[in-house]
């Protein structure tokens, strides 16, 4: 199935650090003390200055491998959304959510813990129970506050209720509480909210628009597509416009983190979303777009963190430096 992603230890160490570090100045300062630029129109995300490959360039830089350090610095540049852990989300979304306002910022944070999640696969996981995971949604948002925030809500969860993959003694709570995720999160004062709603290598929007609905989007700002997955800027505004048509015409966001060259092609079809070879950077992120439905281009996945343990990556989620590296080839 497509786009899988891990629970990360190192978020939730970044978010307890972020939370106590504090800032005095008027500029973030990232691995090895290089400033962050401030925000520029069409461009009001916040970069973590202390992300995997921000460390990996600082690394590098240390090493002498200055054309490497370059090469990832094109990744520690951009804003990428913060996939918050299942611990302590309060706290994350706090140390995220303020970090990113002292920089005059809006975070961009991916919530991935739904019960029963990705059906036992690479990314296995999620909440023990429904309770569990209103609880967690209760303390994401108790942590955002009245500050700035951009949500993606629950990447493959709609897709795996349409595809049979996730039982179907599941599927009411499951909607049930995306309804609640996203009646709770909308409520914040500053916080926008995206549905995932799959990519345009995905069946047909008509498989997915009544799921949509079920699940609350005509209370959330919109949907996101192509997260974590590789289909072009241009595939994406066709699928996700033709989405959009049947669901009162809201608007989307589109991941472009790793969409430079395109999906991959080439051998089987079940697994040409795990870590594909030659696959490229895509446009930056930014809230200046073609078009007036589509809201922002984001790299909501990570580039240069693992689909899962396919191709001879490590498990989802975790930093992988040689892949990342393959992302920024000219």
């Amino acid at each position: 199935m497509d786009g899988k992603w891990g629970a990360r230890a190192s978020v939730v160490l970044l978010g307890a650090a972020l939370l106590t570090a504090g800032c005095s100045s008027g500029h973030d300062e990232g691995a090895g003390g290089a400033p962050v630029a401030t925000p520029q129109p069409g461009d009001p995300y916040w970069v973590n200055p202390d992300g995997n490959a921000a460390r990996q360039a600082a690394a590098y830089e240390k090493a002498g491998r200055k054309t490497e350090a370059a090469r990832i610095r094109r990744i520690a540049e951009q804003p990428v959304g913060e996939w918050l852990g299942p611990e302590n989300p309060e706290g994350e979304a706090r140390g995220y959510t303020e970090a990113a306002t002292r920089s005059g910022r809006t975070a961009l944070l991916v919530l991935y813990n739904i019960p029963h999640r990705d059906c036992g696969q690479y990314s296995q996981g999620g909440a023990a129970d429904g309770a569990a995971y209103r609880a967690w949604v209760d303390g994401v948002a108790r942590g955002i506050g009245d500050r700035a925030a951009t949500v993606v809500l629950e990447p493959d969860a709609l897709l795996h209720l349409v595809d049979g993959c996730t039982p179907k003694a599941f599927h009411e709570e499951r909607y049930d509480l995306l309804r609640g995720a996203v009646t709770r999160l909308t409520a914040l004062k500053n916080t926008r909210v995206y549905l995932d709603a799959g990519n345009a290598g995905w069946g047909h929007p008509d498989q997915i628009f009544a799921p949509l609905r079920s699940a609350g989007v005509e209370d959330a700002d919109g949907f996101a597509v192509n997260v974590s997955n590789f289909y072009s800027t241009e595939d994406s505004v066709t699928y996700g416009k033709r989405l959009s048509a049947k669901v009162g015409g809201k608007h989307f966001v589109i991941d472009t983190s790793r969409n430079g060259n395109g999906p991959y092609t080439e051998g089987a079809p079940e697994e040409r979303w795990c870590n594909p070879p030659g696959r490229a950077l895509g446009e930056p992120p930014t809230t200046d777009t073609a078009d007036p439905l589509v809201d922002a281009y984001l790299w909501v996945k990570r580039p240069g963190e693992s689909d899962g343990e396919c191709r001879g990556g490590p498990k989802a989620g975790q930093w992988w430096p040689e892949y990342a590296l393959k992302l920024t080839e000219d």
